[in-house]
């Protein structure tokens, strides 16, 4: 238990902890419901917050610094 102790810490891992008492058993309808009311209540700049997140999560890149745009691979052209 140390050594994951040691490796949660060395990793910041700590910051994110499971709150078990959150969460009550429900149907998958009753989970749907409430995902969409909490969801709904949030604003955007709140569900921005989120969708950051997700994304970094999802590309593998920190938090708040998304990869650059390689603009070797795109160019500009004027339309005729």
């Amino acid at each position: 238990m140390f050594i994951i102790a040691v490796i949660n810490l060395y990793l910041g891992m700590d910051s994110h902890r499971l709150d078990r008492t959150a969460f009550k058993a429900q149907t998958a309808e009753e989970a749907t419901k409430n995902q969409a009311l909490y969801y709904k209540q949030l604003t955007w700049q709140e569900r921005l917050i989120i969708a950051n997140y997700l994304n970094s999560v999802a590309y593998n890149y920190p938090e708040n610094e998304p990869p650059r745009l390689d603009k070797t691979l795109f160019s500009i052209r004027r339309r005729k």
